[in-house]
């Protein structure tokens, strides 16, 4: 397998169709999810919880695949198209995104690229025209923060449709989809509706084929598609593996699959994870179909980047720069001990985008926290109040004790729950924003309580709790971001801790990017294209 990493200046290839996109247009879209919002983080939060309580009793694929009708014969026929996508030269171009539905900006930026008629890049110092592939391959997450008709109309539908027009011809290019877990957090509703209909849907001038939430799709002579839908709870249900067992056993000898998934397991591969052992589990039905398989390509998204390992039999790609907020690579490991294809392997890091060093300056250089968050830091203001009012109420050492404690295990209680693991280091850092945020609570007590015994009489304790409220509130947020941002960047930095958070918390609008795959012959090529930056004049 070949690889042609190329980055592409937004500024030279994107020609906007901006007399089209009015600014009627772009106020129905929605800018990048806050993730901080607090009612945003209580909703996710009761989505896990519902999630992980229920989500073996309510799998919603068990049902779909119950009530699908078509017979193995006819999803076979259904999902091949081979003749479709083969060119006049014999070669089929395939494009992969994933995490793409977020804010406008970059969804219709990517989604417009996707559509033009051709790329012109530069590769080893020549230029070459890459053509606009006849199939697209979505990798999860079509949208963000969670799944309902309004959100994928806005923020995929739309966007997709302002990209390339649907012309209304019958037959448009095949459009295949995984749901990611925000695709899941209604239970698949939606995406079944959109992308598992009997009759196409339309996404712009792009049409789906697929029948269920994972699907086998013949893309070559000898090359088929796989994406595995692992849900909520990473595995693969019985219905779904008796497909993958029937498509194999269909598949003739030495025939080539590229495997997509939602997760890319193999980032927790030397941990056992879940998402790798359902990717080995579907590893395994093409071994056991004894036909000389290949998975020479693995595919995922839900992490925001760019990034290749290189195993002995096979090379790993996460591609998930579709439209969401970018991730940096300073978690990745150089090199994963993994058991792959019944064999042990060692996958090594190939190419990160943005580097190691890039996510740095980009943590280094993010906007505050307070700027990119402000109901989040209001939030810190309000408990700065209570807190502080609290004090000057009482100035007891115990209260004191007892406030600073309520402080430690909370933010403890958030350092483990997002790490999902106990570390000495995360008590070290959790003991320390604690202490910083009870210094900044203590200064505005005292702040406080000495504007009130030199300027003001005796008040009743609502007066007191009001004036107070005015002074600590606005004051509180901004010192409450200022101490959280920084614990952010540097757990994550300097501890590779709360990666997903601090990168989240910046919202950065760059380093997009998805895949553009030729197949030739048995040869595939991936040439992955990266947009450092999108053009912020899009949505206003």
């Amino acid at each position: 397998m070949e690889e042609q990493t190329r980055t592409l200046s937004l500024a030279q290839v994107l020609k906007l169709r901006l007399n089209d996109i009015t600014p009627e247009h772009l106020s129905v879209f929605p800018g990048m999810t806050g993730w901080f919002k607090p009612i945003l983080l209580a909703k996710l939060l009761l989505n896990v919880i519902v999630s992980e309580m229920f989500g073996q009793y309510a799998d919603r694929r068990l049902v779909h695949a119950a009530l699908d009708k078509q017979t193995p014969e006819e999803a076979r026929a259904r999902s091949d198209v081979s003749e479709e996508l083969r060119r006049e030269d014999g070669d089929v171009w395939i494009d992969y995104i994933a995490d793409l539905g977020d804010g406008f900006d970059a969804t219709y930026a990517m989604a417009y690229l996707l559509a033009q008629p051709d790329i012109e890049v530069e590769i080893d110092g020549r230029q070459e025209i890459l053509p606009r592939a006849g199939a697209l391959f979505m990798g999860g997450d079509e949208v963000y923060p969670t799944a309902s008709r309004p959100a994928y109309n806005a923020q995929l539908m739309k966007p997709y449709s302002l990209a390339w027009p649907d012309t209304r011809e019958p037959d448009g290019p095949p459009l295949f989809a995984l749901p990611g877990n925000h695709d899941w957090y209604d239970g698949l509703v939606v995406f079944l509706a959109i992308f598992c209909r009997v009759k196409s849907s339309r996404i712009g001038n792009w049409r789906t084929r697929q029948r269920r939430s994972y699907f086998s799709a013949r893309v070559a002579e000898n090359w088929w598609v796989w994406g595995i839908d692992i849900a909520l709870v990473r595995d693969m249900d019985q219905p779904q593996a008796d497909y993958f067992v029937d498509a194999a056993e269909h598949m003739p000898n030495n025939a080539n699959i590229i495997l997509c998934s939602a997760e890319p397991g193999w980032y927790d591969a030397e941990g056992d994870g879940d998402s790798f052992r359902t990717l080995d589990y579907a590893a395994s039905i093409l071994l056991n179909a004894k036909k000389d398989l290949r998975i020479p390509l693995i595919l995922s998204g839900d992490s925001h980047h760019y990034a290749r390992y290189t195993g002995a039999k096979s090379q790993f790609i996460t591609a998930g720069g579709g439209g969401a907020f970018v991730h940096g690579t300073l978690n990745l490991q150089p090199e994963i001990q993994a058991k792959w294809l019944k064999v042990d392997d060692t996958l090594k890091l190939s190419v990160a985008y943005p580097t190691q060093a890039q996510s740095k300056t980009l943590l280094d250089a993010g906007t505050s926290f307070f700027a990119k968050n402000p109901e989040f830091s209001y939030t810190l203001g309000i408990v700065y109040w209570i807190f502080a009012f609290v004090l000057t109420s009482l100035w007891r050492v115990d209260v004191a004790i007892i406030l600073y404690l309520t402080l430690a295990v909370v933010f403890w209680g958030y350092f483990r729950y997002s790490e999902n693991a106990f570390s000495w280091i995360t008590l070290f850092y959790s003991v320390g924003q604690a202490t910083a945020h009870a210094l900044a609570i203590g200064a505005i007590a005292a702040a406080g309580n000495y504007l009130q015994s030199e300027f003001l009489p005796p008040l009743h304790w609502f007066f007191r709790a009001s004036l107070l409220f005015i002074f600590a509130v606005p004051i509180g947020a901004r010192l409450g971001a200022l101490i959280f941002g920084q614990y952010l960047r540097l757990t994550c930095k300097y501890a590779g801790k709360n990666h997903n958070d601090a990168f989240s918390a910046m919202k950065l609008d760059s380093y997009r990017n998805f895949l553009r795959i030729r197949i030739r012959g048995d040869e595939v090529t991936v040439y992955p294209i990266g947009v450092d930056s999108i053009p912020n004049d899009l949505h206003p």
